[in-house]
């Protein structure tokens, strides 16, 4: 395979080495099923009590409010569905336009079935104001779901003080952290969220698992029934290399967090390279979402008058792998809800790309990455 720049890491991240070799005896050796009494089956069973008392310790919680899943998708539909059908009456629920399509989609199931939900609009940034959800929110709003960073822009939200309005009002808060876990720190007693999604292959574990925190006293129904495996509210046997996974990945990102600034860094060389290969900022492209408050590595531009998707084949045919937007909807072409909903101008939307870095990338990347872009744009 020819030399390739991976610069698409909110998409998915490199399965990290140490998760993977943690993996492996659960695949071969220790294949028993965790729910069985005899002694094959201790050691998984004890690979996920570990595991989940390492994930909780990542995230401040306790071991018994992580529900182990197939991923962020299944979380949110979980955290948004399942308290829904919990509530003693048709509740309210509140959600941004810019949640991921696994909330935006959920919301609409829930609307089919009579729960009134109210989106809510954001600033140019992409910020979910404090005031606006003061303005909407009810004594009948039972959940407010609102992510903890976007996933196009990489804008980070207020939650903190979203979670003040919605508990003094009596609902619930779910966040979708996907996007943020293990490359910001996250303590969920601190934020005072009730529910919260996560995915291990967006930090360095396998894909096909994740978690859902459920703060204790939650009022959620199971997600699937059958046996009574996680607490009885998820039936099926766990997949617990996966879950082992997982867990050693969290530990190791999070204990290596501060390399967020190094990343950081990068991106700032990344502009710096725009400008001084001709790129003017406002003319030539804009920069999408909050300058100040986003993920490490996140970089969402669009340039004037070009076609993304374009772009990102060219790029690609250069080995350089970066993104038009969320990779879960990368079968559609027309412009992200994302992009329309911090109103890029008409001129740009069209040509948005999603580059996201990690520890993984280094300067001469970066360097070729904009050397490569700037030929690009100044030939199209």
């Amino acid at each position: 395979m020819k030399n390739i720049i991976y610069a698409d890491n909110a998409a998915t991240a490199k399965l990290n080495k140490k998760a993977y070799e943690a993996m492996q005896c659960y695949l071969v050796e220790e294949y028993g099923n965790p729910s069985q009494a005899y002694s094959l089956s201790r050691s998984s069973k004890y690979a996920l009590k570990y595991a989940r008392e390492t994930i909780a310790k990542c995230i401040n919680a306790e071991p018994d409010e992580i529900y182990f899943t197939s991923g962020g998708t299944e979380s949110d539909n979980w955290a948004i569905k399942g308290t829904a059908l919990a509530f003693d009456r048709k509740k309210a629920v509140i959600a941004s336009v810019i949640e991921h399509h696994a909330v935006l989609r959920s919301c609409e199931f829930i609307e089919r079935i009579g729960y009134p939900v109210v989106y809510l609009g954001v600033t140019q940034e992409g910020i979910i104001k404090p005031e606006k959800l003061e303005s909407v929110i009810t004594d009948n709003t039972g959940l407010v779901s609102i992510m903890y960073a976007n996933n196009e822009i990489g804008t980070i939200e207020p939650i903190k003080e979203l979670v003040g309005i919605s508990h003094k009002h009596g609902a619930l808060f779910h966040t979708d952290a996907v996007q943020a876990i293990g490359h910001l720190a996250i303590d969920v007693k601190e934020l005072g969220v009730d529910l919260l999604s996560a995915s291990a292959h967006k930090f360095g574990g396998p894909k096909g698992i994740g978690f859902l925190y459920i703060k204790n006293g939650t009022d959620i129904v199971s997600y699937l029934n059958g046996g009574s495996q996680e607490h009885g509210l998820r039936a099926g046997t766990e997949n617990v290399a996966s879950i082992v996974g997982m867990s050693v990945a969290l530990e190791e990102s999070v204990t290596n967090i501060s390399v967020g600034t190094s990343i950081t860094e990068l991106e700032k060389e990344f502009f710096n390279l725009l400008t001084v290969n001709g790129l003017e900022e406002g003319r030539e492209y804009i920069r999408n979402g909050k300058k100040d408050a986003h993920l490490p590595g996140f970089i969402n531009i669009s340039f004037k008058d070009k076609d993304g998707e374009a772009i990102m084949h060219r790029l690609d045919l250069k080995g350089i792998m970066i993104s038009t937007g969320a990779a879960c909807d990368s079968v559609n072409t027309q412009v992200s809800h994302v992009i329309k909903a911090i109103n890029v101008p008409s001129a740009f939307e069209k040509g948005t790309i999603r580059i996201s870095l990690s520890k993984y990338n280094t300067i001469q990347d970066v360097k070729e990455i904009a050397q490569c872009l700037c030929s690009i744009i100044k030939k199209s």
